[in-house]
């Protein structure tokens, strides 16, 4: 081994790249400029000179092969023209140099992110040819590997660069070293990557890639447990800006604020962003993107019921700087962040919970309290959602168990429901998650994050209670079966409903599901058992609806009694309607009824129940379902007293599509059978310019709508909407949203 000796320093031949602090200590004069000279003639023999000394080499010319890497990293939906690649693949970088290149010759790359780029926490990587040498091995280390087909002879180099599949995700700058200098290139996207098997969010089949990270269309359901309905959402996570957008929602988060060197370092790990993006979707605490409302009037803002995708309100959060759009609720939460989770290429789908729990206090049990006549008190601190949504993420999950047994499906639910304890600010975030499913399924409440509140959600167990005139109570009735019900998800492939319920929780009632229920109770509140075995009640009561509830018609309900008891029992029924938000908070009070009537031994007896529309038409645009509770009390023993409730939800009229034989174009007509028969036609026409080519994206983008015709690229293609009044007044101020992704830059609203 060749080498120089002097007072300051030894080197050799195997120090081929002269390490940063060697050139610091050249710039800044700290070696003896003898010594200096002495390293710099050393170099030059050995022509392996510091970057600012050096001569030779240079790159002339760059080729980032946008339209071929994307393409190969599944991102050529998002763009072209700039590079966007998944980590742990390589893309390929053409290098045009000034001169023939040698082989051997050094060529060193640099990639940094974020405004504190350091080796240690993985935002800085030097690598290359001869490979630099650390004094301790840097974090999520990039490299590259030279590509057969270059041509050295003409100074055409191409490398095939990787990311490691621990980088942290975002946006990098990227530049080459010489002998000759320094070049800066450009810029660069890395994402997370579900086809590389080793990123935490690998999913292995292809089948759900495609469905949970490429599709741009989905439905997200809605409705009663009874009467479930598919509302079409449009996430549009591949529109050009989405990327600018879902950056800044990183950059403007708390924790980046506080600490932008940790926060940038820790976006190489999905549980740390979902859980920065659950957090930013909702503005309580921060910037976030939406503000939640969930009482009329919405002054300022939108109906949540307003939006049909992500993409239209996260333009309007970066128009408006950053303030929150108004306003969402629960779905729209959700579909808006599994819009930006499946452009950052964590793979994640929305998910309908009907009968949803929400326990304020942590102790699985939600405590309802009722009147004599029946009637919910509107203030409470425990709910019974009509349907919750949230998302759900998949990913890898070593921080709990390094054999896997918490990785898959992971809730996250951005709507601020509850702080979230598990951040450094000691009084908790408005966030959720990431909960792994498969702790929920095992009541395993003392696993990260969140799970005690989820578990609650799709199991928590009722007790209702009955509050007399001075102020005591007596429990009624204890169920263990009503709350998570239906659990969905849209189906991979299409538009169908997949019941998950059984990935939450075992088959209610089960031995196995009461076991989970305890061990999920017993590590938070040994004291408190829940239901146990349910009640068993001499008389049994129930309502069934006569025919489907929908809006513009009265609700027919029979309230049906049965007794095992040998005797005949003659009973005074409290019978009262509420108008409930969805979130199962009264909104007013509705509808009473009392009778007298008599339940022969042993038979089954039918009370008819009636709610005009009349009595809730005037409410409706305050209200989401309806609670009808019945409190039966024997006459002879007032001691006796039995409940039973049932929400219904309001569907919406049918939507049939017709073709219209004079205009030569399909129809969507929306009709309702109202008890006054009007029929009031809003024809509303609009057009959009087609920015793909056929006719299916615009098929797929506006349901239920098919054109006859060829839908060529930048053509007007015209429809007619139908839709049928059945009230006996006029409506005013209507408005048609019309919302594509590849199809409208923005939303389109046609008064």
């Amino acid at each position: 081994m060749a080498t120089v000796n002097n007072s300051h320093f030894q080197f050799g031949l195997k120090y081929r790249l002269m390490s940063p602090l060697l050139i610091s200590s050249f710039e800044t004069g700290e070696l003896a400029e003898p010594a200096a000279a002495a390293a710099i003639r050393v170099f030059k023999a050995l022509e392996v000179l510091p970057i600012r000394y050096a001569t030779g080499t240079v790159v002339k010319k760059a080729e980032f092969n946008c339209k071929e890497n994307n393409s190969a990293h599944h991102t050529s939906d998002i763009t072209k023209d700039e590079l966007i690649v998944r980590r742990g693949q390589s893309f390929l970088l053409t290098l045009e140099m000034n001169q023939p290149f040698r082989q051997g010759e050094a060529l060193f790359v640099t990639v940094e992110t974020g405004s504190h780029p350091s080796g240690e926490r993985g935002t800085w990587s030097r690598f290359g040819n001869p490979s630099p040498l650390y004094a301790a091995r840097p974090k999520a280390q990039w490299r590259y590997d030279v590509h057969p087909s270059s041509v050295f002879s003409r100074g055409q180099v191409i490398l095939a660069v990787t990311p490691p599949a621990d980088a942290p995700v975002g946006k990098y700058s990227l530049s080459v070293t010489t002998e000759g200098k320094e070049t800066s290139l450009g810029n660069l996207m890395v994402l997370f990557n579900p086809w590389c098997s080793e990123d935490w969010v690998y999913l292995p089949d292809e089948k759900e890639r495609q469905e949970y990270v490429m599709n741009e269309h989905g439905v997200i359901f809605q409705g009663s447990s009874r009467h479930i309905r598919g509302l079409a959402w449009d996430y549009g996570q591949f529109e050009e800006d989405m990327v600018d957008i879902c950056m800044k929602m990183l950059d403007i988060n708390p924790k980046h604020l506080r600490d932008p060197a940790d926060d940038v370092s820790a976006r190489c790990n999905p549980i740390y962003v979902s859980r920065v993006v659950s957090a930013m979707i909702n503005c309580n605490d921060d910037r976030g993107v939406l503000l939640g409302s969930w009482k009329a009037p919405y002054r300022g803002g939108l109906r949540p019921t307003h939006w049909t995708g992500s993409h239209d309100i996260l333009q309007r959060w970066m128009r408006l700087n950053h303030h929150p759009v108004k306003y969402g609720q629960c779905w729209v939460f959700a579909g808006v962040m599994c819009s930006v989770l499946r452009l950052l290429g964590i793979p994640c789908r929305v998910v309908t919970n009907f009968q949803s729990a929400h326990d304020t206090d942590k102790t699985l049990t939600i405590d309802h309290y009722y009147t004599n006549d029946g009637r919910q008190p509107s203030k409470g601190t425990d709910s019974i959602w009509n349907f919750h949504v949230w998302v759900e993420a998949w990913m890898r999950r070593p921080d709990l168990d390094i054999k896997g047994q918490y990785d898959g499906w992971q809730v996250l639910d951005p709507t601020p429901q509850e702080r979230s304890n598990h951040d450094l600010t000691g009084r908790g975030v408005f966030c959720c998650g990431p909960a792994p499913v498969a702790a929920v399924l095992q009541g395993r409440t003392d696993r990260k994050y969140d799970i005690p509140f989820v578990f609650a959600e799709v199991n928590a167990d009722c007790v209702s209670w009955l509050v007399a005139a001075d102020g005591s109570k007596r429990r009624l009735r204890c169920d263990s079966s009503t709350v998570g019900q239906n659990i969905s998800t849209k189906s991979v492939g299409s538009d169908q409903r997949n019941d998950i319920t059984h990935s939450y929780k075992h088959r209610e009632g089960s031995q196995m599901e009461r076991e989970a229920f305890r061990d999920a109770v017993d590590g938070l509140n040994p004291r408190r058992p829940g239901c146990g075995n349910p009640d068993p009640g001499e008389v049994k009561m129930s309502f069934q609806e006569e025919e489907e509830p929908q809006t513009g018609r009265d609700v027919r309900l029979a309230l049906k009694m049965n007794s095992q008891d040998m005797v005949g029992q003659t009973f005074i029924i409290n019978i009262s309607t509420q108008a409930m938000s969805y979130t199962g908070v009264p909104v007013c009070n509705l509808h009473t009824l009392q009778e007298t009537v008599t339940l022969p031994r042993g038979k089954e007896l039918s009370v008819a129940v009636v709610i005009p529309f009349s009595v809730y038409s005037k409410h409706m645009l305050m209200f989401d379902s309806l609670k009808v509770t019945a409190v039966a009390m024997d006459q002879k023993n007032p001691e006796l007293v039995y409940m039973t409730e049932s929400d219904i939800v309001l569907q919406d009229p049918p939507i049939s599509v017709k073709p219209n034989a004079k205009a030569d174009r399909l129809l969507i007509t929306r009709s309702l059978n109202g008890p006054s028969g009007a029929e009031e036609y809003l024809r509303l026409w609009f057009t959009c310019m087609l920015r793909y080519l056929g006719a299916s994206p615009f098929c797929s983008a506006i349901r239920n709508l098919s054109l006859l015709g060829e839908a060529r690229l930048y053509a007007t293609v015209e429809a007619e909407v139908v839709f049928v009044n059945p009230l006996n007044e006029t409506l005013r101020d209507c408005c048609l949203t019309i919302e594509g992704s590849g199809l409208l830059r923005s939303a389109q609203e046609q008064q």
